[in-house]
């Protein structure tokens, strides 16, 4: 099935040669704000955003079979590990541009200008109300002790963000030591990993586990959903932001790289230096409850109602070069 989907994405493709200025996008991202944003970039500048939307693997894969014949211009994913996968592959090239460096902390982006950070998130503890004092909580490593043991509810290793989370677990205490931490996580667990982080906040809810790692914006997703039960689900836990006496929360990006194979270079250029700007900064945190990636935009108002924080700094690169270690240590300490 999952070849037959890339076949399709091949054989269909919106790019039209020789329709003007514009830039094609592959973007990894569903939302409705970054369509809105395309669009407000056309009407400033003339150049038409043509966008085709997979999951990253598939857009990944894509590139790599179309080779330098990709129309493709600008890549957009979610997570530093997906970015930096790409940029192994040979899929991007670096771009230089003072605008990006004003706008995106180094921390932020490939230290070589292959990708940029676009938007920030925080992968957190949340916990019950009810059953959990803040107090009682300190880093992602205590997670592991003894004293939490059938409470701590996680998806399955198998994410991008638990990937990303355990590579920076490796570059703050090495192989041994994340694989350590693993351990005492896993046995601590509430159930065998399953769902997404939505459903470890139900979980909360229902009674099954006390405290989970979650991104920061899946909150914000739950208190505004139309569904009354996850609305609810969402009003009874509080996140609590991880190794703030230390190195600090664990954060990631969505982000965008501009293709190898980039016949609209200029253009896809000026897209990417348009979504670091404040109006788009505005609307990614706005729409979608995450933090914007550029220091000069306000945080919108639910991110600022959880407080301000600590981040971990390292530079997100370092994520994707300790996937594979990551993965490893999942599969040894059997992390599902």
């Amino acid at each position: 099935m999952r070849c037959l989907l890339i076949t399709s994405l091949l054989l269909v493709s919106p790019f039209v040669a020789g329709a003007g200025e514009e830039v094609n996008v592959y973007s990894h991202r569903h939302y409705d704000t970054d369509r809105m944003l395309f669009e407000k970039f056309t009407r400033k500048t003339g150049i038409a955003v043509n966008v085709v939307k997979a999951s990253a693997d598939q857009l990944i894969k894509r590139l790599e079979i179309e080779g330098d014949q990709s129309p493709a211009d600008l890549l957009i994913t979610v997570d530093a590990g997906r970015l930096y996968r790409a940029y192994e592959k040979g899929l991007l090239q670096p771009v230089e541009s003072d605008t990006l460096k004003s706008r995106v902390p180094a921390h932020l982006r490939d230290p070589q200008g292959y990708w940029y950070g676009l938007t920030i998130r925080a992968r957190v503890i949340v916990y019950a109300r009810d059953r959990v004092k803040p107090e009682q909580l300190s880093s992602y490593e205590a997670l592991a002790d003894p004293r939490w043991k059938g409470k701590v509810l996680v998806r399955s290793s198998q994410n991008i963000y638990n990937q990303s989370l355990m590579a920076s677990m490796v570059v703050a205490h090495g192989s041994e030591g994340a694989q350590e931490w693993a351990k005492g996580l896993v046995a601590n667990f509430a159930r065998t990993p399953k769902g997404n982080d939505r459903d470890q906040v139900k979980a909360i809810a229902s009674g099954i586990g006390d405290v989970a790692i979650v991104n920061t914006y899946y909150i914000g997703k739950l208190l505004h959903s139309d569904d009354e039960a996850e609305r609810s689900a969402g009003s009874n836990v509080s996140i609590f932001f991880p190794n703030q006496a230390d190195r600090g929360a664990h954060i990631n990006v969505s982000g965008a790289g501009v293709t190898k194979s980039a016949k609209n270079l200029e253009n896809a250029l000026a897209l990417l230096e348009f979504l670091s700007g404040q109006e788009a900064q505005r609307a990614f945190a706005e729409a979608n409850f995450e933090y914007p990636v550029n220091p000069e935009v306000e945080k919108p108002p639910l991110a600022k109602s959880w407080g301000a924080f600590k981040v971990d700094k390292i530079n997100l690169s370092l994520l994707g070069k300790h996937s594979f270690e990551a993965v490893k240590i999942f599969a040894q300490i059997g992390w599902r």
